[in-house]
């Protein structure tokens, strides 16, 4: 294999959404490595969900490219990241090919991802309702960007030979290879609920067996010799793969912490009995659990990266099953996932819940997003919870989903005032009142607002946020986690 820069890739996308891109992906991933290639697997956009699936499809980290969040300039770099060591990358796009963020172009489209990443394109378009008429629908998509490359077509829900026939002859005028056809029948089970997929974390054996199905049902559907050849045919990328270390030593280094707000009780131990590993300049480091499990699946890989090169100790743990945080916590990171769907058994953990209401109380940092704001609530749906936090979460009819331009609003152990970020919201739940005296965030995209809390150590807000666009973040983190 070449360089990072030349591994053979190729994005799958669509006219729209719903039309089996992560059938189409996910399937690809699973055919090859079942064949002992390497696949690096990636998703275009925020989304945590169809990550974990292609994680089990390949075994490797399901990594997210998107532009919003980090930057167009990152897209690369962090791509090349994800694939050091693969054979090939498959690169899962977000709603239609040409969709992205709303009111901003391109920007954090897939058909954007595709240019940055030099990466031809795979079209999978739901042939259910038309005939003839696909033709028309492929050139346009052709002809829409010419810098956007669409080397193939894949046909999903094709209902016969003859309907099979029909639009391979209407595609031949568009010049378009069919690499694939894949039939109505030919369903895999991947249950959904109020915010998309179940994750793979709460579906375990019948994750792997949906896996599978896709990966069998894509290799006797697709020309994988044929898509191999068009993934070979991308451009070279130039420039160095990201990395968590050399991320952390070009950003700006951190304010000083936020005051603790004191000492330990006798009766918290802030320590293990032994000693602890050592970053290469001979500190301690600092462990810093990260809350996993069914309830909280949703976490970018580079931020326990960026945390580990900043001198953590990341140690993942269940708030579902473990009844003690890690030993020796000096912080605490609770991304994303679905706490209202697990409320009963996240209450009954009352352990774990006064464990996590002491670390906060004593100034440890604690960083929560999301799902970790409801877990910090007095309550979730009148269910007891942490209640490191004023406030009480509930369930809503409302969908609150889409990019945010935020800037801090107040000094926290993630960014001082006037630090501005960019997130993403994807929720079903409502949280009273929704900032605390000291907010965390004044979003200004699409309304302005403030959200959020900020209280002693901690920092609790809805915005997901992808730590490789700042990476300072980590280290003000790590640095407020030794001096707690």
């Amino acid at each position: 294999m070449g360089s990072v820069g030349s591994v053979p890739r190729l994005v799958v996308a669509a006219p729209a959404s719903g039309s089996g891109k992560t059938t189409v992906a996910t399937g690809l991933m699973a055919a090859w490595s079942a064949r002992g290639m390497a696949v690096s697997p990636h998703k275009v956009g925020p989304d945590y969900i169809d990550p974990g699936y292609h994680a089990l499809a390949t075994g490797r980290v399901g990594r997210n490219l998107d532009a919003y969040l980090c930057g167009a300039e990152l897209v690369a770099p962090l791509f090349a990241h994800g694939a050091r060591g693969c054979d090939i990358a498959v690169v899962e796009g977000v709603m239609g090919l040409f969709d992205g963020a709303s009111g901003e172009g391109e920007l954090a489209s897939t058909a954007q991802v595709a240019k940055l990443l030099r990466a031809p394109v795979v079209l999978v378009v739901d042939a259910s309702a038309q005939a003839r008429s696909v033709a028309a629908l492929v050139h346009g998509f052709v002809s829409f960007d010419p810098e956007v490359r669409v080397g193939g077509v894949i046909l999903n829900k094709v209902a016969s030979d003859r309907h099979e026939a029909v639009l391979r002859e209407a595609l031949e005028a568009t010049g378009v290879p069919v690499l694939g056809v894949l039939r109505r029948g030919a369903v895999v089970e991947t249950p959904s609920r109020h915010l998309g997929l179940v994750p793979v974390a709460e579906r375990a054996a019948d994750a792997v067996a949906a896996v599978e199905a896709m990966g069998a049902m894509v290799a006797e559907g697709c020309d994988l010799a044929g898509l191999v050849a068009l993934a070979c045919s991308a451009g070279s990328l130039a420039g160095a793969a990201w990395d968590a270390g050399d991320a952390l030593s070009s950003s700006p280094p951190p304010p000083l912490p936020v005051p603790s707000l004191g000492a330990a009780p006798p009766d918290l131990p802030v320590g293990p009995g032994g000693p602890r590993p050592q970053t290469p300049d001979g500190l301690e480091r600092a462990v810093v659990a990260l809350a996993g499990g069914a309830a909280f699946s949703f976490s970018y890989a580079e931020h326990a990266e960026l945390l580990t090169a900043a001198g953590a100790e990341v140690v993942t743990f269940d708030p579902l099953r473990d009844e003690e945080l890690p030993e020796g916590t000096a912080g605490l990171v609770i991304g994303g996932g679905f706490p209202e769907v697990y409320a009963a058994e996240l209450s009954a953990n009352e352990r774990l819940r006064k464990a996590v209401a002491a670390l906060a109380e004593r100034g440890a940092p604690v960083a929560a997003e999301c799902a970790g704001l409801l877990y910090l609530c007095r309550e979730l749906d009148g269910m007891p919870m942490c209640g490191v936090l004023d406030a009480s979460a509930r369930m809503s009819e409302r969908l609150m989903l889409g990019y945010r331009d935020a800037v801090a609003v107040s000094d926290g152990v993630l960014a001082v005032a006037g630090t501005r970020m960019r997130g993403h919201e994807f929720h079903r739940t409502v949280v009273e009142p929704g900032a605390g005296a000291s907010p965390a965030w004044g979003v200004r995209v699409p309304e302005r607002r403030v959200e959020g809390f900020v209280e002693g150590g901690v920092h609790a807000s809805y915005l997901h946020t992808h730590w490789a666009s700042a990476p300072g973040v980590a280290r003000r983190f790590v640095e407020r986690c030794r001096t707690s």
